[in-house]
């Protein structure tokens, strides 16, 4: 049989022929595209003419097609329906594709081709090739392009023993995920669930071969959505301790070792490259700039976040007559949010229809900012029965791309949400644009609807926006397409996305009772708003912790020596004051998979520094009128739709006409009161 990955795909938007693919495929692909790209750069790198544009950076561009189509499948693949065969091939390719991608960025003759093309820079009449020209300099120099011969021989080392490490850390984390997951006897332990979460917690035991039974699977944060609701607290302790308990149980699925040697080789690498620490050599191209930079934000922020968690937990503690532990934050938060707001946010699942959020939420909002729409392509298979895919249109009929959708949990897949692209998008090569959503529902039982949480149709919007990024971006090169923006710069459009969930015209579409039709009530609503800044001090802390326990993993000199990971963790917490036991981190160091396999290092900060951005944008969005196209178009055009080819800051000052101001983001998580205002 053919090689499927061997030839560009004829299917529409050059979707990948996934119907055709098997395991034999993967590995004869990446040797393949790995052998071609190397050829294509020995190429450009021997070319005796002067170095141009058009001699150097677009064949180089153009290059590693093959490896790309065979990788982007395959790296979608192992997050989201992974198996034996995918964990042992991605291990067995870490330490062959960090090379490769050494064998580019440290060619000597490539990188004086590059330096020529940078010192000459200002003759290119282009901005976006402009752009490329810098972005290619600044990325190679940060790789050790300039390194002498003996370093970059150390740095090879260095890149293929981390690429063999991180994904051995993301490997055992899934299989402690899975192998943690709660076993329940009794139905009655279940009180507090309703009925579609009861038969979704049998399903998952049943699929265990537990029939009888009820599985409590984890997510990949510390907390669980169950903790909310269930009434009963030995079970909501044995759910957060199993959480809790991942990467450190002593088995082979053991985290600590490896975290210990990731950071302590990024540091050392780091220290190669000419840095004082990893964060220092992430954050030097990002636009935050500087390790200072990011703990002069988190550490404004701190404070006042923990003051806030504080004075929250006296409240939890007045009502649930007892202290606060870590498991019962949730489920007496929502008592106090019910008491102070009547608000309910587990009641509402019933008007959180999966399907409807998706077509009359998600959906519907996009059609009327940017005149999208959205059918459903039943005759194009995707890699999994579950995923489903949508053809996206403008307004005109003109095909924007392919949006593939993948809801439901499954123990092949890894915890969490994310977009990634599947073919992306640039003029050079005439590529279209096709993108995937993973999301981590639980499955229902068959002929049951999915109901969703409230933070769940968050996520939802939240991932779509990536999507979004994706499918706009509009770019001459592949190097800028979609999402392939600056890491502290990439949450942004999506957190944007966010707002539109509770945005009267597209909540009252879509937030109908999935049995009697009935809308949810507009008084619900109302207090949902009023609520807003409710639960914002634990929440801001739970996240700042982790944020800043990645900045501290990441700080470290070469010459620390660093042996205990939950003293340091302890340490580090204690020193910004995030280290009250009833708040956990968002992530603890041996399932923080953003920061240990996930591409987050000394980059978790993100999330808020982007939303800085966002919260400010909101407030533009607000004052001019909110769900407008031609509100829609302007984000689209001069923020969306030039993906990574132009600096992210200078975008933003396209669309918003000045720098963002961090205001705003004070305002909505209640950090600008002198004191907790509740």
């Amino acid at each position: 049989m053919t090689n499927p990955f061997f030839s560009p795909s004829t299917l529409p938007y050059s979707l990948p022929p996934f119907a055709e693919v098997r395991d034999e495929h993967y590995l004869p692909a990446f040797e393949r595209g790995m052998e071609e790209q190397l050829a294509e750069v020995a190429a450009i790198a021997a070319n005796p003419e002067a170095a141009t544009v058009e001699n150097t950076l677009v064949p180089l561009e153009a290059s590693g097609q093959l490896l790309e189509r065979v990788a982007n499948v395959f790296f979608n693949k192992s997050s989201a329906d992974s198996s034996d065969f995918t964990n042992e091939l991605e291990e067995q390719l870490a330490p062959r594709l960090a090379a490769h991608g050494d064998a580019i960025t440290l060619d000597p003759m490539l990188y004086a081709r590059i330096s020529a093309l940078y010192e000459a820079r200002e003759a290119v009449t282009d901005a976006e090739t402009r752009y490329l020209v810098e972005r290619h300099h600044t990325e190679f120099t940060l790789a050790g392009a300039g390194l002498p011969d003996a370093d970059k021989e150390k740095l090879r080392e260095y890149n293929q023993r981390l690429s063999t490490l991180t994904t051995r850390f993301e490997k055992n984390l899934l299989a402690d995920t899975n192998e943690l997951a709660v076993v329940v006897d009794d139905v009655a332990e279940l009180d507090g669930l309703g009925a579609g979460e009861i038969s979704s917690a049998a399903a998952a035991a049943a699929e265990r071969g537990l029939d009888g039974k009820y599985l409590v699977t984890l997510v990949l944060p510390t907390g669980h959505p169950w903790l909310a609701q269930l009434t009963n607290r030995g079970l909501r302790e044995r759910i957060m301790t199993a959480s809790r308990a991942r990467g450190i149980r002593g088995n082979e699925h053991d985290n600590r070792e490896l975290v210990l040697e990731i950071t302590r080789l990024r540091a050392e690498r780091a220290r190669l490259l000419g840095f004082d620490s990893h964060a220092a050599y992430v954050t030097a191209d990002e636009t935050a700039r500087t390790p200072q930079a990011v703990a002069d934000m988190l550490g404004r922020l701190a404070p006042a976040a923990a003051r806030n968690a504080r004075a929250e937990q006296a409240e939890l503690e007045a009502i649930a007559g007892h202290p606060i532990e870590a498991w019962d934050w949730a489920f007496y938060t929502e008592k106090v949010r019910t008491a102070k707001y009547d608000v309910d946010t587990a009641a509402m699942r019933p008007w959180l229809e999966a399907e409807r959020v998706l077509r009359d939420g998600v959906f519907h909002a996009a059609t009327k900012l940017y005149g999208v729409t959205f059918t459903e392509r039943d005759d194009l298979v995707a890699y999994h029965p579950d995923a489903r895919v949508f053809e996206v249109h403008d307004e005109d009929g003109t095909g924007v791309g392919l949006y593939v959708l993948d809801l439901f949990t499954r123990d092949s897949k890894r915890g969490g949400a994310w977009m990634n692209p599947l073919v992306s998008q640039n003029r050079l090569l005439q590529h279209p644009v096709v993108v995937v959503n993973n999301l981590n529902v639980p499955k229902p039982a068959a002929g049951e609807p999915s109901l969703l949480t409230f933070d769940e149709v968050t996520t939802f919007f939240h991932e779509f926006g990536h999507a979004l990024h994706g499918l706009f971006a509009r770019v001459t090169y592949p190097k800028f397409a979609g999402t392939n923006v600056f890491r502290d710069f990439v949450e942004f459009p999506s957190q944007v996305n966010e707002m539109w969930m509770l945005w009267p015209e597209v909540v009252t579409n879509y937030a109908v009772h999935h049995e009697t039709g009935e809308p949810l009530p507009q008084q619900l609503i109302d207090r949902l708003h009023a609520s807003e800044q409710f639960n914002q001090g634990f929440s801001t802390s739970e996240y700042l912790a982790a944020a800043l326990l990645d900045q501290a993993w990441h700080r470290i000199d070469a010459d620390d020596t660093v042996d205990d990971v939950a003293r340091f963790e302890a340490d580090a917490l204690a020193a910004v004051g995030l280290n009250n036991p009833a708040v956990p981190t968002r992530y603890a160091s041996t399932y923080f998979a953003h920061t240990f396999s996930g591409g987050y290092d000394a980059g978790y900060y993100s999330y808020i520094w982007s939303e800085a951005l966002d919260a400010d944008t909101v407030e533009w969005f607000t004052e001019n009128g909110g769900l407008t196209r031609a509100n829609g178009d302007r984000f689209r055009q001069r923020l969306l739709g030039v993906g990574g080819s132009k600096d992210p800051l200078e975008a933003f000052r396209d669309f918003r006409g000045r720098d963002a101001r961090i205001e705003p983001l004070l305002k909505r998580r209640g950090l600008n009161q002198p004191e907790a205002s509740r």
